[in-house]
């Protein structure tokens, strides 16, 4: 492999690591060259960067038509989902032998030292801290991500921008309880351990069960202060439920309970939540909620078992 490689004191002495960048797009063509823009100002430069196009129709082929990247392009025929894509992206640059490998969403753009500072860590896991155009921190990452509760409606208890309210408030690394795919990097053998993302969640919680394995299997998140990354849109994880994309976020919320629940009353919450739904369907006028939610908790149902054959070599 070719590029830049770093030297890292390590427990065995000096190495030199190397890292790939796995990117999923669909449909964002504009917002993709920025991004690779971004990618391509780095101060350190990957090695590879993998583009996973998830069967887009608009004008990203022409986007990824340059020379000042290492691009490696795979055009699904279908679309995967984020969930896919980031599975398949990781597992190529799994096989292909990185030492890191750093996920991106098409939507951000890293500053230009971001992939220098998160490679000067010697960490396993590690995650840049968002922020909007205007520099507001829009990080929402859990500190405290509550599987034992089951009286907390949402797991996610406090995030980064929340507690922290701007960037300069922040310590140099704060320990992650989950992440998104937007930033987030791993070494090799945190997969050899824990496997690859999973696809079936198709979008949403995919990073979050990444993490929630991560941490199981005894790693550390940090988010690193000065590894600066921008979001190009408004943070806006509010969607509509009876929805297409209501269902995936009932079905993963749920899946996560049932797989990472840490007692009974915890893993049995998803079954009091589609009651609720259910019971307040006809106050709200949110029939296809109702629906919704009850073919999610029946798929959730069929994903409760953690992914252990989702191994790299699968």
């Amino acid at each position: 492999m070719t590029g830049p490689e770093t030297e890292i004191e390590g427990a065995s002495g000096p190495r030199a690591e190397t890292v790939a960048v796995v990117i999923v797009t669909f449909n964002r063509a504009d917002l993709l060259g920025r991004m690779l823009d971004g990618l391509a100002a780095q101060t350190w430069q990957p090695d590879a960067v993998y583009v996973i196009d998830n069967a887009s129709s608009d004008h990203t082929g022409q986007m990824l038509q340059r020379s000042d990247l290492p691009l490696l392009v795979t055009v699904s025929e279908e679309n995967l989902g984020g969930a896919g894509g980031f599975h398949l992206g990781v597992k190529l640059a799994h096989e292909a032998g990185f030492d890191r490998i750093w996920l991106m969403d098409d939507d951000v753009v890293p500053e230009p030292e971001c992939l220098a500072t998160l490679m000067s860590y010697d960490e396993d896991c590690l995650a840049a801290v968002r922020e909007d155009i205007g520099g507001e921190l829009v990080e929402k990452a859990a500190l405290d991500f509550d599987l034992r509760n089951p009286f907390a409606m949402r797991p996610k208890r406090a995030t980064v921008d929340a507690t922290y309210g701007d960037r300069a408030h922040l310590p140099e690394r704060i320990e992650l309880h989950n992440v998104a795919f937007e930033g987030f990097m791993v070494r090799r053998a945190v997969i050899d351990e824990i496997g690859l993302p999973d696809p079936s969640y198709f979008i949403f919680y995919d990073d979050v069960d990444f993490a929630l394995r991560a941490r199981r299997a005894g790693y550390v998140i940090w988010g690193i202060r000065d590894a600066v990354l921008v979001r190009q849109l408004d943070f806006d994880q509010q969607h509509s439920l009876d929805t297409w994309k209501g269902f995936y976020m009932f079905r993963n919320l749920f899946v996560v309970h049932f797989r990472y629940g840490e007692n009974v009353l915890v893993r049995l919450k998803p079954y009091l939540l589609v009651l609720a739904v259910v019971l307040l369907s006809p106050l709200r006028g949110g029939r296809g909620e109702a629906s919704n939610v009850i073919r999610a908790i029946r798929s959730a149902r069929s994903m409760r078992r953690i992914p252990g054959a989702t191994q790299p070599g699968d």
